[in-house]
């Protein structure tokens, strides 16, 4: 009786399959909080993700901080144990063995390029990040650009000051989650308090508009990375991958653009379709109408199909419209800010990843 070998398994896809299981399995998660230039707020960000995981009941301690933080994160620090740091020849070391010993669910690790002294467990922290998360414990971190070692060439020549602390990129790739801190330049020339004359001041954003735009293509190669490895997880070859599609749900004040260059890059990469939704919302300012024109057209421009639903329950006319449209992937974004009832009830946000069966939501914040 013929065979039809078509249909066999690929042994060397099975066998990546099963090592991705393993490795979801036995090790920790790693998040990632990216900025594109010191200010942004990636420690506070990656403390507030501490905090709001140490609300929810897990076991959060932080292995390692900034040498001198600036207010606002240390007034983080007071909802968290910290795992004293080791001091080998004058300079402070993360205590791997401590926190293997603790045993913690999450470990907060900042200052992730930090070189550690000569004769230490590990020669970069990131090292020992690796460690932690090999036994077990999920990672929260925070780097910016100027120290990833691939980028350097093109991140050097507009950074502010040199560094010689590196990453490999290799880490930031095999994240489980990434987010980019993402606030305008201007914003941030105001926050770190630099005012200089108007030819400066355009240069200045100049600068910062390259750098925010390498940290949007980078999170977007990470995001590419994380469909590889979901696909390797579940089996499924990326020549089937016609049937992902990714929905960007959007809103006047998102990162639509951003939310729409990675997911146009990963539909392109993986053959997938592209779906910008917008679900209606009443009495909209000019400014906000303005906005979702220039996101329209921006989605268009694209190659995006492009939805628009009247519904009371956004979270439900979004799931809805996912399950009808088979979609895979979701793209949502989020508010920086958070009140009382967000932090007891949690978000809209948070409800739809709770209900979103079969489907990756990717959160953006804006």
């Amino acid at each position: 009786m013929p065979t039809n070998l078509d249909h066999r398994p690929d042994p060397d896809q099975l066998l990546r399959q099963i090592q991705a299981e393993e490795s979801q399995h036995h090790r920790g998660l790693l998040k990632v909080f990216l900025g594109y230039a010191s200010g942004v707020g990636k420690s506070y960000r990656m403390l507030n993700e501490g905090k709001r995981r140490k609300q929810r009941g897990e076991d959060v301690v932080i292995g390692a901080l900034q040498d001198k933080p600036d207010p606002a994160v240390d007034e983080l620090l007071g909802d968290f144990e910290i795992i004293p740091p080791l001091r080998m020849n004058g300079r402070e070391v993360m205590d791997v063995q401590a926190i293997l010993a603790r045993r913690p669910r999450v470990c907060v690790v900042d200052e992730l390029a930090h070189d550690n002294p000569l004769h230490s467990r590990h020669a970069k922290r990131y090292e020992d990040a690796q460690e932690l998360r090999e036994a077990g414990i999920s990672i929260i971190t925070a780097i910016n650009i100027q120290h990833i070692d691939e980028l350097r060439p093109r991140v050097a020549p507009l950074a502010d000051k040199s560094v010689s602390d590196m990453i490999p990129k290799s880490f930031l790739l095999a994240a489980d989650e990434i987010e980019l801190i993402d606030i305008p330049p201007e914003q941030l020339l105001e926050r770190v308090g630099r005012q200089p004359d108007e030819a400066s001041r355009v240069a200045e954003r100049r600068r910062l508009s390259e750098l925010r735009e390498i940290a949007l293509l980078l999170a977007a190669e990470v995001v590419d990375r994380q469909l590889e490895a979901y696909f390797e997880a579940h089996g499924l070859n990326q020549t089937i991958a016609t049937q992902e599609r990714f929905l960007i749900c959007i809103t006047p004040r998102a990162a639509a653009r951003d939310m729409i260059t990675i997911g146009k890059r990963a539909a392109d990469r993986f053959h997938g379709e592209l779906i910008v939704l917008y679900v209606q919302q009443s009495d909209l300012s000019q400014a906000d109408q303005d906005a979702l024109r220039a996101q329209f057209a921006f989605a268009h421009e694209s190659g995006a199909r492009v939805e628009q639903l009247t519904h009371e329950d956004p979270v439900a006319a979004i799931l809805r419209f996912a399950v009808e449209n088979r979609v895979t992937q979701i793209f949502i974004g989020r508010s920086l800010r958070e009140n009382w009832w967000t932090r007891l009830f949690g978000s809209a946000v948070d409800r739809l990843i709770r209900l979103a069966e079969g489907m990756d939501v990717s959160v953006f914040p804006h």
